[in-house]
């Protein structure tokens, strides 16, 4: 007798076309030029750069190792610098933390033309940096600025004070604007992950007997923490590199009081010629920074748990 042994079809998906396997790296393809053109490879060229003297223009004269880190740690301003940069970070992200948050939550309530004013809240996170700059330059202005008028006006203060002008003031000055310019956005972060949370949920805890600020508590914190998280990695991040606003209102001064690293980093590279030097203060900066957002996120997390 013979046994015929009929072969089963192999499972599974059938075989696509044969370009079919290229196709997420051709969708791909446009986001990783751009990547490499404007992130990876200016960030390898300046890790470069700072191993290396510089000319005026840019050019690489010579490898000189770690001259130039050697030269920025022993910078008796090195710790000014740091310094400032902690001050104006922290500062100003708590600032736009709380009242972000805030105003996220005066604008998720119902009233009237609440379109509108959600759509003039955004008008100082569109507005450019350098008028920004602009406009408080002249709101602060010691002699004619509004605020020292309000001020004298209400009796607060009994002269002018040079908001931009001493060190006492200036670097406070500086993180009020930013706070003002960056509010907005975290506001219309929070607001969204707020429109998120479940009615249901609320209602329940409610129908259990929690009141309001145990419903913010144990139901609306939970869903909007994670954007919370994210929205303040983000404005570390940008606040910490922002330079437009010190250098536009103080140029550093008065006495480096507000001078930042990213700020001693630009100035020392396209106002000293200095690339090399200039490339070494962004690679430090660059180092604080990931270290204040890896702490951050390490102690966000401890708190989740």
């Amino acid at each position: 007798m013979t046994t015929v042994t009929r072969r089963l079809p192999r499972s599974g998906r059938a075989p696509g076309p044969r370009g079919a396997r290229w196709l997420p790296v051709f969708y791909l393809a446009p986001s990783l030029a751009l990547f490499t053109v404007f992130i990876a490879y200016p960030f390898l060229r300046a890790i470069w750069f700072s191993f290396n003297e510089t000319s005026f223009l840019g050019g690489i004269i010579g490898f000189i190792g770690t001259q130039n880190y050697a030269a920025i740690f022993t910078d008796v301003q090195f710790g000014t610098y740091v310094g400032n940069s902690l001050v104006w970070v922290v500062g100003a992200v708590s600032l736009q933390l709380l009242f972000g948050v805030g105003g996220a939550l005066l604008l998720n309530q119902s009233f009237r033309l609440r379109g509108v004013v959600r759509g003039l809240a955004m008008i100082p996170w569109a507005t450019p940096s350098v008028l920004v700059s602009l406009i408080w330059m002249w709101m602060l202005e010691p002699n004619h600025g509004v605020i020292n008028r309000a001020l004298l006006g209400l009796g607060v203060i009994d002269a002018p004070i040079a908001w931009l002008g001493q060190s006492s003031t200036a670097m406070g000055s500086l993180i009020a604007v930013d706070a003002w310019q960056g509010i907005p956005f975290f506001a219309v972060m929070v607001l969204a992950a707020l429109q998120g949370v479940p009615a249901e949920l609320k209602e329940a805890a409610r129908t259990d007997g929690c009141g309001t600020l145990a419903v913010f508590r144990h139901v609306v914190v939970p869903y909007i923490l994670p954007t919370i998280v994210i929205t303040t990695v983000l404005r570390v991040i940008w606040t910490a590199n922002y330079v437009d606003l010190a250098y536009v209102l103080t140029g550093g001064g008065p006495a480096r009081a507000t001078t930042t690293l990213p700020l001693q980093s630009y100035l020392t590279a396209y106002k000293g010629g200095d690339f090399g030097q200039g490339a070494a203060y962004a690679m430090v900066q660059a180092a604080v920074l990931a270290v204040m957002v890896v702490f951050y996120v390490r102690l966000t997390s401890e708190k989740e748990k």
